[in-house]
């Protein structure tokens, strides 16, 4: 533990404030364990983060032995219970609370450092499952042993060591953990390579663990300057609308797929390992292909083609809503609101007889099948072929305003398209309605 000791003396300063995820396991009782022994010597203020996941009778003696270890130890000890989850994934809901708890607290004591018992076997096991099951330079890098977080930072200060000598430390020092049985079972993916994969590595290279750090610290570096150079390259490729995708097919390939991996990053922070190489694929597929369209990524946040523009953005869902028009209705994007008069003729701009149409008026949602008659054109027209025609957006498109009569009968497209009801600026008309997009 020499290696971690002088890590943790080079890294701390008198005085720091450290949260330390402490779950009552051999590695984060060790981690505890050797800030304690620097505790005095610095005056480090250590808070014990303990999260009960719920998921195990052992859950509660756990709560109980890292309740009262803090107490003896003079630790101020914090303490999260997880109660529901609320998504289809265990292992990553458990992680995203556990970690939105552990944001808190740094803010609450204003802490310099997180700090979580990763070791080098995690590291491994990481690293060997991104490989299978693909993932980007930054992914195969596994994890960092320092993630900076802006306000503070994640150190993993047990990367240095293995899981033997973690146990071999608890063991000389007769310290007391607990031990979570269902890390021992063969449904879980991670499990399979631990119990495994690992042995069979360790048993032909001792140091194995000191390998896949350099291994993972040499990517870590590839990826910062890729990261730096698409930095400077998205400047010339990318606006308020997204990616450039006319500028974007003329890169190389192999830049291309660093563009999309890093715009990926900037979304999933902390969540990397969600994101598989057949998404970055399915993106690049998307954005070759003429038509717009979208991919479904994890999280609810979807990859859109957007005409010659590509983003990603959460996956909002349409918003129904309907309006009686009196003065001004505020609308996704805009507001619309009756004028006394104006010289505009755009499509911005619209004139009413109230004798032609049914009062009062609506302004809606879309609606599947919405249909306009359009001005100086016989017949109607489906709205979606209109959108098509027009170009707009399927960002805009989503909760884009429908202005009716009260007979459901479309009067306008603000922006884009007006009906039959419009009148000329000369004609006789006793309703003005503007709109006015949000800049």
């Amino acid at each position: 533990m020499k290696k971690v000791l002088d890590y943790l003396k080079e890294l701390l300063n008198a005085k720091d404030t450290v949260i330390v995820a402490t779950s009552g396991g051999p590695d984060s009782m060790c981690l505890l364990d050797l800030l304690l022994s620097l505790k005095d010597k610095l005056n480090l203020n250590l808070i014990v983060a303990h999260v009960n996941h719920k998921l195990r009778e052992e859950s509660e003696e756990e709560y109980v032995f890292v309740k009262e270890y803090a107490k003896n130890h003079g630790l101020l000890f914090e303490y999260m219970e997880i109660k529901e989850y609320d998504h289809d994934n265990l292992e990553n809901a458990a992680r995203k609370k556990r970690y939105e708890f552990f944001a808190k607290l740094v803010n609450k004591y204003h802490a310099k450092y997180l700090m979580t018992a990763h070791h080098s076997d995690d590291l491994i096991e990481t690293i060997l499952m991104r490989l299978v099951r693909g993932s980007s330079i930054k992914g195969y890098s596994g994890f960092r042993q320092v993630t900076d977080m802006g306000d503070y930072k994640i150190v993993r200060p047990l990367i240095l060591v293995s899981k033997d000598d973690i146990l071999k430390y608890m063991e000389d020092n007769n310290l007391k953990y607990y031990v979570d049985k269902s890390n021992f079972s063969l449904e879980y993916t991670r499990n399979r390579y631990r119990s495994v994969v690992l042995p069979f590595l360790k048993k032909e290279q001792e140091n194995v663990g000191e390998k896949f750090l350099k291994f993972s610290r040499e990517l870590e570096s590839l990826s910062l300057f890729l990261d730096s150079y698409i930095k400077d390259l998205e400047q010339d490729i990318k606006s308020d609308e997204g990616i450039d995708i006319a500028k974007l097919l003329r890169l190389d390939e192999f830049i291309i797929k660093k563009v999309i991996e890093y715009e990926l990053s900037l979304i999933y922070i902390n969540d990397l390992f969600l994101v598989s190489d057949k998404n970055t694929s399915d993106i690049i597929k998307l954005i070759r292909n003429k038509k717009n369209g979208y991919v479904i990524l994890p999280n609810n946040y979807i990859a859109i083609k957007d005409y010659n523009n590509f983003r990603i953005e959460h996956n909002n869902k349409e918003i129904n809503y309907y309006y009686e028009l009196d003065d001004v209705v505020n609308v996704p994007g805009g507001i619309i609101k009756k004028i006394n008069s104006s010289d505009n003729t755009s499509n911005y701009i619209i004139r009413l007889n109230s004798l032609d149409i049914k009062l009062p008026i609506i302004v809606r949602s879309r609606k599947p099948g919405d249909k306009i008659e359009v001005k100086n054109m016989k017949g109607s027209k489906k709205v979606k072929d209109i959108f098509i025609d027009e170009k707009v957006s399927l960002k805009k498109r989503k909760n884009f305003p429908i202005v009716t009569d009260s007979e459901n009968r479309i009067i306008w497209l603000p922006g884009v398209k007006k009906s039959k009801f419009d009148v000329a600026r000369d004609g006789i008309y006793d309703i003005i309605l503007a709109y006015e997009e949000e800049k």
